[in-house]
């Protein structure tokens, strides 16, 4: 569930390699096509008739090898026919270990899965996988994906302020990269990898935006390089809690929809200091 990288097939190959190694406990191994959406729709692919160069193979597969989703399980009291449909679909195929390769929101219906099925008499053992680039996840240590999402912002970032650097004595002299992270800066921080010569500004969504003191900065980087690079957490925050990019919507997680932190900051520098800027 969630976004598809090659993470997320990394990630399900290891569940596959390692039940290979154990076919005493664990016999067919079936992949969900687009994940829950898969196990409810009866929509599931034998692993089991794939070679083992195959599976291996899905470790520097892109994308989704067995399709992704996004989609909330709501609560038994509210939809108590979507977890009987679960449960008639494992009990068919006598389904004993439940692994949901996600991130954060996966994990809390892998838990929902685990105690609703208890409660409905087939107790399985249900197994969060985390894939996920989001380096937050509680009680894990460091999540598989955060790397290559480290690496790619890093190599982004550079390459952006070189692009920046080359023009700014007659064009732009700003560059603004919005970057993933609601509550948790790691992927903005991994911005901070570039070469010392760069100067780049972080904003982090866990240091309330101080407005006043972020222009003097971008003002004092423009005055000694001749351009300045802005790395920024979509979660960044006013001191009041708003974010900086809020649409007052919500997902159907119920986060807040956030639509673009980079163009807020852009535009305050450009009205502040008046310097021509890109943002991506």
């Amino acid at each position: 569930s969630g976004g598809v990288t090659a993470v997320i097939n990394a990630s399900a190959c290891g569940v596959i390699e390692t039940a290979r190694k154990h076919s005493d406990k664990i016999g067919t191994v079936y992949a969900g096509q687009n994940g829950i959406i898969g196990a409810l729709t009866e929509n599931l692919i034998d692993t089991s008739k794939e070679s083992d160069a195959d599976i291996s193979a899905l470790k520097h597969t892109p994308s989704g090898g067995f399709g992704s989703c996004r989609y909330k399980m709501k609560s038994l009291e509210d939809n108590k026919a979507e977890y009987e449909r679960l449960i008639e679909v494992f009990k068919a195929h006598d389904i004993g270990y439940f692994f949901y390769n996600g991130g954060g929101d996966s994990a809390d219906t892998c838990l929902k899965v685990s105690q609703l099925s208890e409660s409905m008499g087939y107790p399985i053992q249900a197994i969060h996988v985390p894939k996920t680039v989001d380096n937050d996840l509680p009680v894990t240590d460091n999540c598989p994906g955060f790397g290559s999402v480290a690496k790619y912002i890093a190599v982004s970032t550079m390459e952006a302020s070189f692009d920046v650097a080359s023009m700014c004595a007659t064009s732009t002299k700003i560059f603004v990269l919005e970057v993933m992270g609601r509550h948790a800066g790691w992927i903005a921080a991994a911005g901070g990898l570039v070469d010392d010569s760069i100067p780049v500004v972080i904003l982090f969504p866990e240091v309330d935006f101080d407005e006043k003191k972020f222009l003097a900065k971008v003002d004092a980087n423009v005055k000694e390089f001749g351009y300045c690079t802005v790395v920024v957490s979509e979660g960044t925050k006013w001191a009041d809690g708003r974010f900086l990019a809020e649409q007052g919507t919500r997902d159907d997680f119920g986060h807040a929809q956030l639509g673009g932190a980079a163009p807020v900051v852009a535009n305050l520098i450009k009205d502040a200091l008046g310097h021509k800027y890109h943002w991506a």
